[in-house]
């Protein structure tokens, strides 16, 4: 049986994932977007990868400077999720308003009460139709407060 970008959607609303926020900054602007196309590839070096579409802000800014920020999600941030995918239209200017922000090595910001922060300097990217998968290598690191991550699965948040 052949394989459609649909089949292969509802197969992987079958996989859970974690939950992230992807954020870059470029002179005074700044832009993050929730991801769980976020993985792990390499401890040494250490690499991470992120796909961003590319029509968002967030992406734009990541091709200008070249940086994005990682902060995984506890269960404790649904909220902050649903922000930062542009679930909140009271927010959808300022997706950062209220929210505790700190950087480490390039001045990405990145989410103080989120369970870990990851510091990425762009090394591969490989373009596709409509998005883009980033290879980060991880510059410096962070861990908050241990709680248990926010999963996704079929289109919901696990919290239980």
């Amino acid at each position: 049986m052949d394989s459609t970008g649909e089949q292969l959607r509802q197969a992987m609303r079958r996989y859970p994932s974690g939950v992230a926020v992807a954020t870059s900054r470029h002179d005074h602007q700044f832009h993050g977007m929730t991801v769980n196309s976020f993985t792990s590839v390499s401890i040494d070096p250490p690499c991470v990868t992120v796909t961003m579409s590319t029509g968002s802000r967030t992406h734009a800014l990541v091709e200008d400077s070249g940086y994005f920020g990682i902060s995984i999600l506890s269960r404790q941030q649904v909220a902050i999720a649903d922000r930062f995918a542009g679930k909140d239209p009271a927010n959808e200017d300022d997706r950062f308003r209220g929210v505790k922000l700190f950087s480490l090595v390039s001045g990405v910001p990145l989410l103080l009460e989120s369970l870990a922060q990851l510091d990425c300097k762009v090394v591969h990217r490989y373009p596709m139709e409509r998005s883009t998968l980033y290879v980060g290598e991880v510059l410096a690191s962070h861990l908050g407060e241990a709680d248990m991550p926010l999963m996704y699965l079929n289109r919901e948040y696990l919290i239980g």
